[in-house]
């Protein structure tokens, strides 16, 4: 049997970094990575046979933990039906219909492979549908590694401290503008300079990508606000969100606080894949008819819609479309973060949490301050020698979180009062170390 170390220096042979997605390496933590055999419900088993409680989740998607049995049955039968066919599929308008009936802004949408694929192909089509350059984004949301999206993410490039990517040629980004969360006078200003050139604002309504942090109602409104104003689209990021802190997704949890609220186009992924390389991006039927074969901004993709993909993310909304499922799992998801919450002052330790539907993060702070960041900068200011410091203590006890401050983490249907118990347990030891 292989060890985890042995396995990272056979990758890192053949391999970039011994690994397929920079975040993976530990490099921010420091250490080992995990090799992962298997996963069975919110368990992951690494390479040397230790069981882990996972919080990671593949990122977000494994709402129902892993190898759930209505999943599996239905990824199983349409892999015997076949891997690929590179036409239409009954089940890709099935998807296509679950996910719009559960979304009121999408009339429309189309289905791609991965979450970066949908914010590039979003982003493509606002451009198209304004006739206009100019995009919005925020520091310390990350969109996908899509060129003109790679200024000031968050992710990877948080982990690793660098605002921008090599390889990324100074006139592909001219186009984007790039402000600070939850920051009104920007907004206004940007608009009151450059709004007749602005195509669209892109935001992640949660951000996922700078640990966790919510966009204030006040941030929100303004922004739909001067978008309409404007003509520019507004752009809702819900691949990490979507179907995960709510049924109808982080846009739902804002209508409830703003009447009328919703965004132009809406970019989906992870959850509405069930585990598989799944997304999708939508709006009203005028703007999605801009798309080939009708109109004339272009998209496609070979393995789009793809029929075992499709079978698991199906599976996975009918499951998640039970009555009393989101309950469950916020009740789960606050439960744990408010377990942590109280260890970490027992400890005397500056600690403050947030969650929605199953989605979470934490931070220790710098001071005694307490607050929630509202921005990349203050994410930046909490303690991150304490954090990873934390993760290990974790890690140590058979606890798998996010190898990185930066990273939101993620709650199941399958983790159980008992897990939520020895997670919260074991801070308490980390937390007297």
């Amino acid at each position: 049997m292989s060890t985890n170390q042995q396995l990272f220096e056979r990758a890192q042979r053949v391999i970039p970094g011994g690994v397929n997605s920079p975040v993976r390496a530990f490099r921010a933590v420091g250490g080992t990575p995990r090799f992962i055999q298997r996963a069975q419900g919110p368990y992951l088993w690494d390479a040397e046979g230790q069981r882990y409680i996972d919080y990671i989740g593949s990122w977000g998607p494994m709402i129902l933990g892993h190898g759930h049995p209505a999943v599996l049955e239905a990824v199983q039968k349409a892999a015997m039906d076949g891997f690929s066919f590179g036409a239409p599929t009954e089940r890709e308008v099935e998807l296509a219909e679950a996910i719009i009936a559960q979304v009121p802004s999408i009339e429309q949408l189309r289905l791609v492979s991965s979450g970066t694929e949908a914010g590039m192909s979003a982003i493509r089509l606002a451009r198209g549908a304004t006739g206009r350059s100019k995009i919005v984004k925020f520091e310390g949301c990350y969109h996908g590694h899509a060129d003109a999206l790679l200024v000031k993410a968050g992710s990877g490039l948080a982990t690793f401290g660098h605002p921008t990517s090599a390889g990324v040629p100074a006139e592909v980004v001219q186009h984007t503008l790039v402000l600070e969360y939850n920051n009104l006078e920007q907004i206004e200003a940007v608009f009151a300079s450059q709004g007749r050139e602005i195509a669209c604002v892109m935001i992640e309504p949660i951000a996922g990508n700078m640990n966790f942090v919510r966009a204030s109602v006040p941030f929100m409104t303004r922004i739909r606000e001067l978008c309409t104003q404007h003509g520019a689209l507004f752009v809702f990021d819900e691949v990490m969100t979507g179907f995960r802190v709510a049924l109808g997704g982080a846009q739902s949890v804002y209508a409830k606080l703003i009447p009328g609220f919703k965004p132009d186009i809406s970019v989906f992924g992870k959850v509405i894949g069930g585990g598989m390389p799944l997304a999708a991006f939508g709006a009203s039927k005028d703007i999605m008819g801009l798309l080939a074969p009708l109109g004339p901004v272009y998209q496609a993709g070979t393995l789009s819609g793809n029929p075992v993909a499709t079978a698991c993310g199906l599976a996975t909304l009918h499951e998640i479309s039970k009555p009393g499922f989101y309950e469950a799992l916020a009740t789960k998801t606050r439960a744990l973060v408010e377990g942590l919450t109280g260890v970490a002052q027992e400890a005397g330790v500056p600690f403050v949490g947030d969650s929605e539907g199953g989605m979470f993060g934490f931070f220790f702070a710098a001071s005694s301050a307490h607050a929630l960041p509202q921005n990349y900068g203050e994410v930046m200011a909490t303690d991150q020698p304490r954090f990873n410091r934390f993760f290990h203590a974790m890690l140590a006890q058979g606890v798998y979180l996010a190898p990185a401050l930066y990273e939101a983490a993620f709650v199941s249907a399958a983790h159980t009062a008992e897990d939520i118990a020895a997670t919260v347990a074991a801070a308490r030891n980390a937390f007297k170390a």
